[in-house]
């Protein structure tokens, strides 16, 4: 294929080479068509899995750009555009079930020239969905789960196809799907399950990242593990769905030395751990807290991760103080719910009462917590939903006794494919195509206006009533938690 020119739009396209043919083109659709309705925030957390897979391809000697049109806020006609004018060899794109129709538009708007291939979430639940779809016409390959390593073989020769295992692509002449295989157990591992200790992150494909925060500290966000040995039933990440994910652990002196670099070249001095286990194995938390307070952490920078309530629960009081000591500034917990029973359904192995407990002895140590629920999970009943919103006001209670303070974040439940409550929603009788009509909801229909501002891209619906609480009277609640949530954030910014 002769070299065809490069046109970027560098503010736009992150990381590539202007002087050279572009390679591939990685896109991050956005939530939501911004050419309808202009987007409310000005920060989205980066897409640091496309950034692994940038870095890994470009030290392999391609030209890779990466393209957030969340990040920026663009509408898909825009996002074609650009991608169309950069001209690259291959576009690639993450799939995620409440994206999909976009991603699937995008890939529709594709030059004749470009090839695509997929990955994510979506793609790895519903992969046989995606290959037949009439729009990803250009799709020469899927990427089942990690992709450095293959994808960077793909764009070495599309033809290595049928070598990698978990690559698949339909044969257009059979009408069949094809998937690349491969014998050797330690190559598939290679493949399937790269060395994450071995993996490094060019933040130059990252256009937000690091990004001057409101308190003016920098901040960059990190992954300290791929995986998650737990079981929630309405994550498509939960363990019973993924059987060929490797649980791996980053080693405490690879983070720290990230932590440093960053420290160093972007004047970092506040990081979020974005996976699901930094906070949520003892196995990862002990060595972690040890190298922490060994390299003086806490004097110099704060961070916060996500946490396993049941795991914080079972730490005693002086790892408590320890990670407060050093520099851990905010946990954020899956509550999901204030009643028992809910929780028992969604497998999460831990009790309303427990969050309080974990809830408070973070606050009296100064340590903040942002809680996640979902409303209108299904088998909810109406006395489900007041104790969650009752189990909010009482953890808000006891942030304003307490030196640390306590946030919520809640959303209307949306099954996600691949994930084990949607099997069981299928075996109940629901359409799946009705239950992948995601779409966007306004909640100012339902009496919110600015306290939605920070969560307004979040809020999907497939427009469902799975729990006894008809829809508008959840949206209702969804939009008091956020009004309330939002005056105390107003509240606190101003006493501080």
């Amino acid at each position: 294929m002769p070299d065809r020119p490069l046109r970027l739009v560098p503010d736009l396209i992150a990381g590539a080479d202007p002087g050279r043919p572009l390679d591939l083109l990685l896109i991050n659709a956005p939530l939501r068509d911004y050419s309808l309705r202009p987007r409310l925030t000005d920060y989205t957390l980066p897409v640091i899995g496309m950034g692994y897979i940038a870095t890994y391809a470009a030290r392999a000697g391609y030209n890779v750009g990466l393209l957030d049109a969340e990040a920026h806020g663009l509408g898909i006609a825009e996002t074609i555009r650009l991608v169309n004018d950069a001209a690259p060899r291959w576009a690639g794109l993450n799939l995620l079930a409440p994206t999909y129709e976009l991603s699937a538009r995008i890939a529709a708007g594709l030059g004749d020239d470009v090839r695509l291939m997929v990955g994510g979430h979506h793609a790895k639940a519903a992969p046989e969905t995606v290959i037949a779809d009439p729009r990803m016409s250009r799709l020469a390959a899927l990427v089942v789960g990690e992709g450095e390593t293959r994808v960077a073989a793909l764009l070495d020769d599309v033809g290595r196809r049928a070598e990698l295992p978990g690559v698949m692509w339909r044969d257009r002449i059979l009408g069949t799907t094809v998937e690349g295989t491969e014998h050797a157990p330690a190559r598939i591992r290679h493949w399937l399950s790269p060395d994450i200790d071995g993996l490094s992150l060019d933040r130059a494909f990252l256009p937000q990242d690091p990004y001057l925060a409101a308190d003016g500290r920098r901040e960059a966000n990190m992954v300290g593990a791929r995986g998650c040995p737990y079981d929630c039933w309405f994550c498509g990440a939960a363990v019973s769905k993924n059987p060929d994910l490797a649980i791996r652990t980053r080693r405490p002196d690879n983070i720290l030395a990230e932590m440093h670099q960053l420290a160093d070249s972007h004047g970092v001095n506040a990081f979020r751990f974005v996976d699901d286990l930094f906070l949520g194995a003892r196995r990862i938390i002990h060595p972690m807290v040890d190298a922490f307070t060994a390299d003086r952490v806490g004097e110099r920078w704060v961070w916060d991760a996500t946490g396993r309530i049941n795991v914080l629960d079972r730490e005693d009081d002086a790892m408590l103080d320890t990670l407060a000591a050093s520099g851990m500034r905010e946990v954020a917990l899956g509550i999901e719910s204030g009643s028992d029973r809910v929780l028992a359904a969604m497998d999460k192995r831990i009790t309303a009462h427990m969050t309080l407990r974990v809830a408070e002895r973070l606050m009296r140590r100064g340590v903040n917590v942002k809680g996640y629920f979902i409303l209108g999970y299904p088998s909810e009943r109406s006395e489900d939903l007041a104790a969650t919103l009752a189990h909010i006001r009482r953890l808000w209670d006891l942030s304003d006794r307490l030196p640390g303070s306590f946030r919520a974040s809640a959303f209307e439940f949306r099954p996600y494919p691949g994930s084990p409550v949607w099997d069981k929603l299928l075996a109940d009788g629901y359409d799946p195509d009705a239950m992948a009509a995601y779409a966007d909801v306004d909640l100012t229909d339902h009496g919110a206006d600015e306290a939605m501002r920070q969560r307004d891209e979040f809020a999907f619906s497939v427009g469902i009533q799975f729990a006894d609480t008809p829809l508008p009277q959840l949206r209702g609640a969804l939009a008091q938690i956020a009004r309330e949530q939002h005056a105390r954030n107003i509240a606190s910014a101003v006493t501080t």
